[in-house]
């Protein structure tokens, strides 16, 4: 990206607050003020989602093991992520964020990049944006967020961390950036994870002033990947935002240590897979209404079995009729069981038989609870 045009550029980054345990707050206001822990529960294996502010003050972070948070924090409320509402939830926030821009991409449920270089001026700037974003949302949804203004993505996205919880920064200029990172951890730098930092720290370099003192080092020890943090660090971001485009499909697959015969086993897989993709396309406001399961047996062959009805995003519809084509597949030793969903579509024709579903679903519920305590596995 040259000089001039990140000069004129203008990316907001927004991130809620907490999201997951902010919901759970506002429509329970008796956790207000506590540990609130949104994952699995403390005698579980598994990992935290997220968490409550008062609970960060023990220590306890997102994809933390679920036992050390207990370790830390035994006095926390734990409690399951409830999926489908955060996604319902979700899909209100985006809204608002599209009122102001066509340019949107979407990290997660919580997170997202808005270029506003082209419409920042019918809304009075790309700063009046970022507040009116923040007064919607905590109008309209009663949660906080907070947001950043940048010439770049990395400039946005540091930005919105600055002044976290319910806060509000701009970085307009490289100068702005290289200011304010200076003598912060390399980890700063996007895409600069703890293997890449010890790999810099092994020639000396731990901040993003020293990447400016030694270029050529980095250079020369990261290749073409170290010619990036290079420029990231001198402030120079070329990627652009990537609005969200519709997937023709979506699936997930589980490949297995050891090769299973056990139809009990892969029905729970298939379930967690299921839920996984329920919340994923509810997210995106679409229903499917082919369900395709996918397995690869020990020998390497791989088979495909279809099916295709009414559009559904319900985990219950999606695992019930990838179950059913489990169990008329050749039983042998199994190495790798997926789902994927195809036929995405924005419109649902409303069946008949909720009811039925929701018993399904509490069915479900209850053989959930029995695989979690027989195999305590996560996807």
């Amino acid at each position: 990206m040259a000089n001039k045009e990140q000069a004129r550029t203008r990316i907001v980054h927004v991130d809620m607050d907490a999201f997951y345990a902010a919901v759970e707050v506002r429509d329970n206001p008796s956790l207000a003020g506590k540990s609130l822990i949104i994952g699995a529960l403390p005698h579980e294996r598994g990992v935290v989602c997220t968490c409550s502010y008062e609970a960060r003050k023990f220590g306890v972070r997102s994809a933390m093991s679920i036992k050390e948070a207990y370790r830390r924090c035994p006095q926390g409320i734990y409690m399951y992520p409830d999926l489908e509402k955060y996604a319902a939830v979700s899909r209100e926030v985006h809204k608002i964020w599209a009122d102001y821009t066509d340019i949107c991409e979407y990290l997660s449920l919580d997170e997202g990049f808005l270029d506003v270089t082209d419409t920042a001026h019918h809304f009075g700037g790309a700063a009046e944006i970022a507040h009116a974003i923040k007064r919607r949302t905590r109008e309209a949804l009663d949660l906080t967020c907070s947001v950043g203004v940048g010439y770049s993505m990395m400039a946005a996205k540091l930005a919105s961390e600055e002044k976290k919880p319910d806060g509000f920064f701009e970085i307009l200029t490289p100068a702005d950036l290289q200011t304010l990172i200076a003598d912060r951890s390399v980890r700063t730098i996007y895409g600069v994870g703890p293997k890449t930092a010890e790999a810099l720290q092994s020639i000396g370099i731990t901040t993003v002033r020293q990447i400016w003192d030694n270029p050529d080092g980095v250079i020369a020890l990261l290749g073409n990947y170290g010619k990036q943090i290079v420029e990231l660090a001198e402030g120079i971001d070329r990627r652009r935002v990537t609005p969200y485009m519709e997937p023709k499909s979506i699936g997930m697959e589980q490949t297995f240590q050891r090769d299973t015969t056990d139809l009990e086993y892969l029905k729970y897989i298939l379930f967690l897979t299921a839920e996984k993709l329920s919340a994923d396309i509810r997210q995106k406001g679409v229903y499917a209404q082919t369900i395709t399961l996918k397995v690869t047996y020990s020998d390497m062959k791989s088979i495909t079995r279809s099916k295709t009805g009414d559009a559904t995003d319900h985990a219950a519809d999606i695992y019930g009729t990838a179950a059913a084509l489990l169990d008329k597949i050749e039983e042998r030793p199994i190495r790798l069981i997926g789902i994927s969903l195809s036929g995405l579509t924005p419109n649902l024709q409303l069946s008949l038989f909720g009811s039925a579903k929701e018993a399904r679903e509490d069915k479900l519920s209850d053989k959930m609870r029995n695989w979690q305590s027989k195999y305590g596995q996560e996807i």
